[in-house]
């Protein structure tokens, strides 16, 4: 397995794991590692002594926050298929970018809640489509700036409808 490890800084090590050996920007480490507690940890490099302690992760982040001989570090871990996705232009930070709403369904726009040039977040409400006689509140998959809307208040709709252009 190979890993990418980002810090706050952006300093990156490439980490592989291959059988027993680690490998840590293209060169074989030995690391004698024990666990002291949970989330605490003994590593020794090259005959120095470090203390590691986990403070935070957010594993579906892939982010973590971590201590070393007190000193605290923000890490970011990308795995290869976070790599390929980064290197296709599609990286998790591009995933709260929404660019346009269309309708998930035909129906009917009861209320559009928001005007162009308005700051909205991910969540956010921003149409009320009607559609087999249940409202359907259309809200905001990531973060954005509106830039046209392209429907009226009463306007019947499409599937696939553009209804609303971001920025």
């Amino acid at each position: 397995m190979k890993y990418k490890v980002n810090d706050s800084k952006e300093h990156t090590i490439d980490i592989s794991f291959e059988g027993e050996k680690i490998i840590l920007n293209n060169e074989e480490v030995k690391l004698d590692f024990g666990s002291l507690s949970k989330g605490k940890y003994h590593v020794i490099k090259d005959n120095q002594s470090y203390n590691l302690e986990v403070i935070s992760s957010n594993i579906a982040d892939k982010t973590f926050s971590i201590k070393v001989n007190g000193q605290i570090f923000q890490l970011s871990v990308e795995d290869a298929l976070d790599q390929q996705l980064r290197a296709m232009g599609m990286s998790k930070a591009n995933e709260d970018k929404v660019d346009k709403i269309i309708a998930p369904m035909p129906g009917l726009v009861l209320k559009i809640l928001v005007v162009p040039g308005q700051t909205i977040s991910k969540g956010d409400s921003l149409i009320i489509l009607e559609a087999m006689k249940m409202e359907n509140v259309i809200k905001s998959s990531g973060d954005a700036v509106v830039k046209a809307i392209h429907i009226k208040e009463k306007d019947a709709v499409e599937k696939n409808q553009l209804l609303i252009e971001m920025e």
